[in-house]
């Protein structure tokens, strides 16, 4: 039987997308013009230690009509299965790196 490991509680230091707010983009997945990236995060535990966190964000990249490259979080509908297959790469990779934490702990 599995046990699961609780999260710490943390005090949120949510990303917004620019890296000079202190949390870095550990990877990125890609199918097409949709986007799930991984972010590491750095916040306080209740008990005010140092913890860190991830968080993924997806996106959809387009040309404007002037042809300047933007992005969006929404999705349409012919975007889903790309959307899935890289939340799920994120996923996997997410839980390989939490087996490696045990594998070394």
């Amino acid at each position: 039987m599995q046990t699961q490991q609780k999260t710490p509680q943390l005090a949120p230091q949510a990303h917004n997308g620019n890296t000079g707010s202190g949390n870095l983009p550990e990877k990125k997945f890609r199918a097409g013009a949709i986007s799930a990236t991984v972010w590491l995060n750095k916040g306080q535990g209740i008990n005010g230690a140092a913890a860190e966190y991830r968080t993924i964000s997806i996106e959809r990249s387009y040309t404007d009509k002037d042809g300047r490259w933007q992005s969006t979080n929404s999705l349409r509908v012919n975007d889903l299965p790309k959307a899935n297959v890289v939340l799920q790469k994120a996923y996997e990779f997410l839980v390989f790196k939490e087996q490696d934490l045990f594998a070394s702990a």
